[in-house]
């Protein structure tokens, strides 16, 4: 299991970084372009991508009254990369020090007024997953931009180490 989250984890830094370093390429007029989707702009949407990873690292971390830094950032999209990429590899130095005892830790968190519990291992999986559902936006808007070049992130491509 562990062997497997550390790909997992590895692939969510190498895929946002190949869309993330596409997406600076583009203005910031289209950056911030409202386009129909699930959040209405690129860089809403990168927003949330962080917005989630933080609150699952803050829930692992067990910090109680969360505040997070990305609902209320305002910076520019390459700054709020590199605050997603730091987060994204923060899981991944998790992840290589963990014991198997670690990742199947049940813990819990409140959502909501309601306790939900959970093992590490199947939160880890709903983080790299979430970020690829939200990569998948990212490359529709990208398309519905009209943008070249947009790079491969699947997951086959990593692995053979596209």
């Amino acid at each position: 299991m562990k062997e497997l989250l550390q790909q997992y984890a590895a692939y969510n830094i190498w895929a946002t970084k190949l869309l993330t370093d596409r997406i600076n390429k583009l203005s910031n007029e289209e950056i911030n372009r409202e386009i129909i989707s699930s959040f209405p702009s690129l860089y809403k949407t990168l927003q949330h991508m962080w917005l989630a990873e933080e609150v699952w690292w803050k829930r692992l971390k067990l910090t109680e009254n969360i505040v997070l830094e990305s609902a209320q950032f305002t910076g520019s999209f390459s700054e709020m990369t590199d605050i997603l990429a730091k987060q994204s590899q923060q899981f991944k130095e998790w992840i290589d020090a963990a014991t198997e005892h670690q990742l199947e830790h049940v813990f819990a968190f409140m959502r909501n007024k309601e306790q939900i519990k959970m093992p590490v291992y199947q939160m880890l999986h709903h983080v790299f997953n979430h970020a690829s559902y939200h990569r998948g936006q990212l490359v529709t808007m990208l398309n519905q931009l009209g943008a070249d070049k947009i790079p491969g992130t699947d997951f086959s491509a990593f692995s053979r180490g596209k």
